[in-house]
């Protein structure tokens, strides 16, 4: 694996540190007035999702791990394993629960980017989009008019997952959801 020196830091820079794989999160070289220089960073672990602040000496050489980013589509869960089948050779690969990002967001058909190590072909983790967009399976009636008091109520999406919207929502309304963080963004119109 290639070495680099903590003045080629970036983020999303993928690194290898005690036998595991890390993303660099952000990252702050530091000058003091005494005393040599060093380099803040905040890292991610790729496989276990911890967060870690970790300080380098400046000029400290580190360990690149090359990662590359395929689409994929999801095909279905079993229970213990989700399917997917890449876009372009429809190669299929089953990718362990614990690996998947935010499955509580995904439907069926839909396209998820499938990170792997380059070197070892090693499946480190999906991510799925943004932005998805899902349709309302239950909730509570809407009530027109119900647009000014901002108050929200629970509706389960088509995924499985239940989010808070607006009262306006009803049952077969498509939405837009953030699934970074679970939220609903907007109506989207057929």
């Amino acid at each position: 694996m290639p070495k680099i020196t903590t003045s080629d830091f970036r983020n999303g820079l993928n690194i290898m540190m005690n036998d595991d794989i890390y993303t660099i999160i952000e990252f702050l070289h530091v000058k003091p007035g005494k005393g040599g220089a060093f380099v803040r960073s905040k890292l991610r672990g790729v496989t276990n999702g911890k967060v870690l602040d970790k300080t380098w000496r400046a000029g400290e050489s580190v360990e690149t791990v090359r990662v590359e980013r395929h689409p994929y589509q999801y095909l279905y869960f079993d229970g213990e394993v989700y399917h997917f089948m890449h876009e372009q050779t429809y190669e299929q690969l089953g990718i362990n629960a614990k690996q998947v990002d935010k499955p509580a967001y995904m439907k069926e058909s839909e396209i998820i980017t499938v990170v792997m190590n380059a070197d070892t072909e090693q499946v480190l983790f999906t991510e799925l989009p943004d932005h998805v967009v899902l349709v309302v399976t239950d909730t509570e009636p809407g009530i027109k008019g119900d647009t000014a008091t901002g108050a929200t109520k629970p509706a389960t999406l088509e995924s499985g997952a239940t989010i808070q919207v607006p009262l306006f929502i009803n049952q077969g309304d498509k939405l837009r959801v953030d699934s970074r963080i679970g939220s609903y963004i907007e109506r989207v119109k057929s």
